[in-house]
C-alpha cells in the first residue's frame, strides 16, 4: 500500500480522476494535476452506493468532515482547481501536453531524493505524520523525537550538519 512505503508516492492525475482512481490517487502522500485535464470526484453515490476501498476515510482526512461528507453525497465532480483549493491536489500544473507533464513530474520528484534531500528524513517525516495523525498528540510527539533519534545517527544528518556549518550545500547519499 502506498501510504505504508517509506517513500513518498506521487500521484500524477492526467486525466479524469473519479471514484476507484480518485480512491487510489489519495492514498498517495501528493496529488499534482494537470491543469484542464480531467475532473475529480467520489460520485458512487449515483451509483447507490459508497466509495468503498477507502475513499470515505481518506477523504475525511484530507478535507474537514462536513465538507467530505457533502462531496460524496452529491457525488460531484469538479476540475482539478476546485480540488486544490479543498485540499484534495496538491498542486495543479499548466503543460502543453502530457509528455511535458510527465517530465515535470520526473524532476519534481527528483527533489525528494539523493543527493537533493535526505531520503531517510523524507521517509521519516512521512511516518511521523502519518503514525502521529492516528495517536494521541503526546504520543505522536514520542514518535517524533524517536525518529528524530534515529535520523541523528545517519550519515545523512552528519552530511546535512556538517554542509550547514560550513555554508555548502549538502550531498546527501541516502544512508
Amino acid at each position: 500500500m502506498a501510504s505504508r512505503t517509506a517513500s513518498l508516492v506521487i500521484a500524477a492525475l492526467n486525466g479524469h480522476t473519479v471514484g476507484g482512481g480518485l480512491e487510489i490517487a489519495m492514498a498517495a502522500d501528493l496529488r499534482i494535476a494537470r491543469k484542464g485535464a480531467g475532473k475529480v470526484g467520489l460520485p458512487e453515490v449515483t451509483l447507490g452506493v459508497l466509495p468503498g476501498t477507502g475513499g470515505t476515510q481518506r477523504l475525511a482526512r484530507l478535507v474537514n468532515k462536513s465538507t467530505a461528507i457533502e462531496l460524496m453525497a452529491t457525488g460531484e465532480t469538479f476540475d482539478f482547481e476546485k480540488g486544490q483549493a479543498i485540499g484534495i491536489v496538491n498542486q495543479v500544473w499548466e503543460t502543453a501536453s502530457a509528455d511535458e507533464f510527465f517530465e515535470k513530474i520526473q524532476k519534481y520528484a527528483e527533489q525528494f531524493c539523493p543527493p537533493n534531500k535526505a531520503a531517510k528524513a523524507v521517509g521519516r517525516i512521512k511516518r511521523s505524520v502519518q503514525s502521529g495523525s492516528e495517536v494521541a498528540f503526546e504520543s505522536a510527539l514520542a514518535i517524533e523525537r524517536e525518529l528524530q533519534q534515529q535520523l541523528f545517527q545517519s550519515e545523512d544528518a552528519k552530511e546535512g550538519l556538517s554542509a550547514y556549518v560550513e555554508k555548502r550545500k549538502p550531498n546527501f547519499s541516502g544512508r
